[in-house]
């Protein structure tokens, strides 16, 4: 287990020894976070790292990563805990078929702990070995708001409560990270109990620089045709702009491919790893492709 860093150069270190690249702005948010024990609230587009940053957190302090993917109707038991009732049944009938069973001393057992399947909140709640883990509440913004207002109670108190047991309080708080794709406008209630950050896409340097952490094995010359182009995509008139997740995906396959540099043809073969609706690769393949590779290839030679 590893300490919480000291500084924001030692967050920005912590997180790129796990590959994950950023700017100062958001290594701050991070540091800040992890030295006054606040929530962070990361919103930004989909595949620009949000979800990302919780891992490498996680891993950097050899804490333990909890995820609570969020949905449409998600409540607060279903993210704290459930019964085991199957089990529950076939205990009851074992103390039928056996006979003189006591009925309170059965109740109790039954909502025991022997029976209790924790969810991430409840775990989150609970002392762990290596130290308070890192619970990552993904994308919260497809709750809604019923749920909201659960997390308010949890985050300021940072306890649960289940009726049959009573409350569980952490002993010590989790580090919480909290992520929005922005698909619909979170309280603000629930915002200011956390520290706020807006996730961009990143530019051209640093997103090369992720590349490279992120796919070693990809080419210099590929890696910097590969950011280009997506960098020129971004500026386009597109239904889903692609993130950093699109981007390192589709190195990847360019390599299992054994590329070594992007052609017309290949950007069109492959455009279903970067672009992910129909129009938008209906859009792009062909001869807008080749022209969109051009202008990327120019890019390239006015920054040398």
């Amino acid at each position: 287990m590893s300490d919480v860093p000291q500084s924001i150069d030692e967050t920005l270190s912590l997180l790129a020894a796990q590959n994950y690249i950023c700017g100062r702005d958001l290594g701050t948010v991070a540091f800040l976070g992890l030295s006054l024990g606040k929530p962070l609230f990361l919103e930004g587009e989909a595949g620009v790292g949000k979800t990302e940053i919780a891992k490498a957190i996680a891993a950097g302090l050899g804490r333990r990563l909890i995820r609570l993917q969020c949905y449409e109707g998600l409540d607060a038991a279903s993210a704290i805990y459930e019964w085991n009732f199957a089990a529950q049944m076939i205990a009851i009938r074992t103390a039928e078929a056996s006979g003189g069973a006591d009925r309170g001393a059965l109740q109790a057992e039954l909502f025991s702990d022997a029976y209790l399947i924790r969810r991430p909140l409840l775990e989150a709640m609970e002392p762990h070995a290596s130290g308070p883990p890192v619970l990552l509440i993904d994308e919260v913004d497809r709750t809604d708001a019923p749920f909201e207002a659960f997390l308010l109670e949890a985050l300021s108190d940072f306890q649960v409560t289940i009726p049959e047991l009573g409350t569980v309080k952490a002993v010590e708080p989790p580090i919480v990270i909290l992520t929005s794709n922005r698909t619909r406008e979170v309280h603000d209630a629930l915002k200011r109990r956390c520290l706020y950050h807006w996730v961009d896409y990143p530019d051209y340097a640093r997103e090369l620089e992720i590349l490279t952490a992120r796919v070693p094995e990809c080419e210099a010359v590929l890696s910097a045709e590969i950011v280009a182009f997506v960098q020129r995509l971004r500026g386009m008139d597109l239904f889903k702009n692609p993130g950093v997740a699109e981007t390192v995906d589709w190195a990847r396959c360019l390599v299992a491919l054994d590329a070594v540099a992007l052609s017309p043809e290949m950007v069109s073969d492959t455009l279903g790893a970067v672009l992910k609706y129909q129009d938008d690769i209906a859009k792009i393949a062909g001869a807008e492709a080749s022209r969109i590779l051009d202008s990327a290839r120019a890019d390239l030679a006015r920054a040398s």
